[in-house]
């Protein structure tokens, strides 16, 4: 069954489409959650969440893409998540630390405002898109799936203290785009 099939299944309200997300971007979907929560249980939760939001959501909605859809929803009740989780204590995670480079670049006040609407809007994809293939995908790894420096390194074959570097400079860069465009910092 392709997107579009799901997506007609969706309208039509036909729990069907639950069923077929689940095949086809269930894994997906928890890989993201778990790189972000780190706990099997609630990512697997965070995958059935994802689909109840789809559920709600579509329609109205009619997304492009169902992997990107169903990726945005998994990452943010991930996040969402992840803030309950660590209300009252930092972990210190992969996350927590991926977020605070951030930091630099994006203001912590309206960090999660901010970035679900970059990741979505003409800004980031401009940035991203005047990247080159390497580059881009060493920052969508990073803090988009949550990669660790060293699974960075051995997925483009070179030393952690490269990636280290090319993210310092990617977010610098990243910082003076969006000063460019306006966002305060």
């Amino acid at each position: 069954m392709d997107d579009k099939e799901i997506i007609r299944l969706f309208n039509e309200r036909n729990e069907q489409a639950i069923s077929e997300s689940d095949r086809m971007y269930g894994k997906y979907c928890y890989s993201i959650a778990y790189r972000i929560v780190e706990n099997e249980d609630d990512a697997k939760e965070i995958v059935n969440d994802t689909f109840l939001k789809a559920w709600n959501t579509i329609p109205p909605e009619n997304p492009r893409s169902l992997c990107g859809f169903f990726g945005m929803l998994a990452r943010s009740t991930a996040i969402d998540r992840l803030r309950y989780n660590t209300s009252l204590k930092r972990t210190g995670s992969r996350t927590d630390i991926a977020i605070a480079e951030l930091y630099e670049c994006i203001p912590q006040s309206n960090y999660g405002d901010i970035i679900d609407k970059m990741l979505l809007g003409k800004a980031l994809d401009s940035f991203l898109k005047s990247l080159n293939k390497r580059n881009r995908s060493i920052f969508i790894r990073r803090y988009w799936y949550v990669d660790s420096l060293s699974e960075i390194a051995k997925r483009h074959s070179i030393n952690e203290n490269s990636v280290k570097a090319i993210l310092l400079r990617l977010r610098r860069s990243l910082k003076k785009y969006l000063e460019k465009e306006g966002v305060e910092i």
